[in-house]
């Protein structure tokens, strides 16, 4: 029976697939600790306390992609060539989501609106990363290759999560709701379109490599546009929605050690 478990476990068990998501993978997170450790340093001096927090998600997404390419080390492969098409922070940042990086490599301060822009953006990406994530501790965490790196990354993104949505809280109530929304509802509908071009890219580079038939490529096709059509219609919401998250100042502190992988 074709599952999320089994499709994940076909990829993990093949040593090509495996290193292309994880270079994938580490490629996106590479970019996100960039990105953070860029806005951190940018921060308007009105958001000084903010940039802390800001730099210990890019820390969070550094770890990140350090532990992708600890887990293709631990099995003798290298990191390959990301395809273009697969990668969804470049798409997203080429496609206006976020804040240009031709406006964070220059030595500007940003402002209060440019950082509402990022944390709207984060908060949509984030809720995407939080999912996925919970997915894979869902059927992996007692995994004993990959395990304890699916725990700790799906915890970090939790964290991640809970910050976007306690910061944009505060900016609301200091009267940037109108702009928070709309730009979360621009954020939304722009990265629902390019999760789903890029999951039909991965998947078409990954029923290459495994040989899949175009019975089941089509089957996972029709999957990926299912999904994006009740994002259209209606789950695009879930990425909108703001409430006060269960952990308070969940970046708060310094960066959780990433596991080993001996």
């Amino acid at each position: 029976m074709l599952s999320a478990k089994s499709l994940f476990q076909e990829i993990l068990d093949d040593d090509e697939s495996f290193a292309l998501f994880c270079s994938i993978a580490a490629s996106g997170e590479s970019q996100g600790g960039w990105e953070n450790a860029r806005i951190a340093a940018l921060v308007p001096d009105s958001e000084r306390e903010l940039a802390p927090k800001i730099s210990r998600h890019g820390a969070d997404e550094d770890k990140h992609g350090r532990i992708f390419n600890a887990l293709m080390k631990k099995r003798g492969l290298d990191p390959v060539p990301v395809p273009p098409e697969t990668d969804y922070t470049m798409l997203l940042e080429k496609n206006g989501i976020g804040l240009a990086h031709e406006q964070l490599k220059r030595d500007e301060r940003l402002t209060v609106r440019d950082i509402v822009t990022y944390l709207s953006h984060s908060r949509v990406t984030e809720q995407r990363a939080s999912e996925q994530m919970d997915l894979l501790r869902k059927h992996f965490a007692d995994h004993p290759g990959i395990g304890r790196a699916v725990k700790q990354i799906s915890n970090d993104e939790d964290n991640h999560l809970a910050y976007c949505h306690e910061e944009l809280l505060r900016f609301a109530r200091a009267g940037h709701g109108r702009l928070i929304q709309r730009t979360l509802r621009e954020c939304a509908h722009a990265e629902i379109r390019i999760y789903r071009d890029v999951s039909l890219a991965v998947m078409a580079h990954m029923g290459r490599i495994l040989g899949w038939s175009r019975a089941k490529a089509a089957v996972l096709q029709a999957g990926i546009h299912a999904v994006y059509a009740y994002e259209r219609l209606g789950g695009w919401r879930r990425m909108v929605s703001l409430s006060p998250p269960r952990r308070r100042n969940a970046l708060g502190g310094p960066a959780s050690p990433e596991p080993e992988f001996a």
